[in-house]
């Protein structure tokens, strides 16, 4: 029995050197998509060499690769490497909305509201209360990985429980439940511009909205929560034990009358902001309706997502930093959007590079070849939604413990299988859905997310022989159970034949 349980530690440690050596020998994305760019670029000079042809099943023209390694590929290339950057559908969707979660989280809104939800928390649900704030922390990205995780942590131990199964818990719910969300975050609008990109491939005019997902993700919060708690519970903590270690318990910081008084300033700014969108929306005839045929679906106010992202964020945070006097004049409003720009510089070199490989990619029609060859083969094999949809959920999940940025993997995946799955018939706003499950749940047992590491160096705060195996370790059991739900939540999903989110479809017409 021991032989057989060191035997199966060895396996388990030698899979876990391989994942990290591979993932580390990646180059930095941004240099992954330049060398895709070129790569698209000599790949379509070598089949422009062949009579490759393959016929359009929809308008039944015939289409040949395009020879970008030409003069007349060099033309293009120099004439309009801006204008892919700055047409790159997801760059301005995240810069917008960054600007309004920069007000919100440099004002103290995000981190306050968070600390509350915890610290007011039942003991009897303090566990799902956890999860449930990670998941929610993902409306501002960051602010979950560096407040929320250790707070976890204080706050276990702080009523005598393991202090790495309350960070356990706030881990899973920040980065295993990345893509549920109460709210729309600005993961929300970049995949949406991805998906959108890609799917223009087929659909010249396909438009993704960014709150595509919405419904399925407002209703995947609440299961993965549960999945989260139970997991902490059944799993994680009786694993762990009693903790014996020499960290002492803190005393959990409350509000104070500043806080508390920001709060009630932000959340009469919220109801006010959201009184306004309920009078442009609710009314037949409301002014945020399209004006011609009063549709909701299809109006100024789902098309304008972004801006309301942006200016709920704002008005809120701004009414925060005056309540709590964070903010003593309008330089500090502008300096909390300055400080989220800083923190996207790498995003926008990575969208420059990412941008120039779609573009190639759209040019060289090598997508829509490979689509409609991998869509001839997939039809032939007479796989149903279902099991297209497991096997994609598995092959996301797979490709995410090799790379960490959920942004960078769809930038790559989106342009190959949205026109694939379109040409079988699948809409973008499906496949985005599955995608965002298996990047989802391996995020946690992925040494190549990006805060790995940090989750590292604040579990050895607690046990100093801690190391990625004990990440990894703890964090499997959330893997596999928000897979299962995730996966079979989407099945149910599709057998009903609910839309993932507003305006948007399952299959195509």
């Amino acid at each position: 029995m021991n032989k057989s349980a060191n035997s199966d530690k060895k396996l388990f440690t030698r899979f876990l050197s391989f994942i990290e050596n591979v993932g580390n020998k990646l180059p930095h994305p941004a240099t992954l998509f330049a060398l895709f760019a070129f790569l698209v670029i000599i790949v379509s000079w070598i089949t422009s060499l062949f009579d490759l042809q393959v016929q359009h099943p929809r308008t039944n023209e015939l289409i040949s690769p395009v020879n970008l390694l030409s003069v007349k590929g060099l033309h293009l290339i120099i004439t309009e490497m801006v204008h892919n950057f700055t047409s790159f559908a997801p760059l301005g969707t995240v810069l917008v909305s960054m600007l309004g979660i920069g007000i919100a989280e440099s004002s103290g809104l995000i981190g306050t509201t968070l600390r509350l939800m915890v610290i007011s928390a039942p003991r009897k649900l303090i566990t799902f209360v956890i999860v449930f704030s990670g998941i929610l922390s993902n409306t501002a990205s960051e602010v979950g990985y560096v407040l929320l995780i250790p707070l976890g942590a204080i706050i276990f131990l702080a009523i005598g429980r393991h202090p790495i199964a309350g960070m356990a818990a706030a881990f899973a719910g920040v980065s295993g439940g990345y893509s549920a969300n109460l709210l729309l975050g600005t993961i929300d609008p970049l995949l949406a511009g991805l998906s959108e990109e890609a799917a223009r491939i087929i659909d010249i005019k396909y438009i993704v909205n960014p709150a595509a997902n919405y419904y399925f993700m407002f209703v995947s919060t609440f299961f993965i929560s549960i999945g989260g708690t139970w997991v902490t519970e059944k799993i994680v903590s009786p694993r762990l034990g009693e903790y014996n270690g020499d960290e002492k318990p803190e005393q959990l910081r409350k509000l104070t009358p500043d806080e508390k008084r920001g709060l009630k300033f932000a959340g009469f700014a919220a109801l006010l902001f959201s009184a306004f969108l309920l009078w442009g929306t609710v009314p037949a005839q409301g002014f945020l309706r399209d004006p011609e045929t009063f549709d909701l679906l299809r109006s100024p106010f789902m098309s304008g997502i972004v801006a309301f992202i942006f200016l709920g964020a704002a008005v809120s945070g701004i009414a925060y930093g005056i309540g709590a006097s964070t903010y003593k004049n309008d330089s500090d409003v502008m300096k909390g959007m300055g400080k989220a720009m800083e923190t996207l510089g790498i995003y926008i070199v990575l969208t420059f590079f990412a941008a120039q490989f779609v573009a190639y990619f759209k040019w060289t029609n090598l997508g829509l070849i490979f689509a409609i060859e991998a869509a001839t083969l997939l039809k032939a094999s007479g796989l149903g939604p279902i099991p297209l949809m497991i096997t994609f959920i598995f092959l996301s999940a797979f490709i995410n413990m090799f790379m960490g940025s959920a942004s960078a993997k769809w930038a790559i995946m989106a342009p190959v299988f949205i026109p694939m799955f379109m040409l079988l018939g699948y809409a973008p706003e499906l496949i985005q859905g599955a995608y965002r499950i298996g990047d989802s749940v391996t995020n946690i047992i992925s040494p190549m997310m990006s805060y790995f590491a940090l989750i590292v160096a604040f579990i050895q705060k607690y046990d100093s022989k801690a190391g990625i195996g004990t990440v990894i370790a703890t964090m499997i059991p959330y893997s596999i159970v928000f897979f299962v739900i995730w996966t079979v939540l989407l099945i149910i999903w599709l057998l009903i034949g609910f839309n993932l989110g507003p305006d948007s479809n399952l299959y195509l017409n």
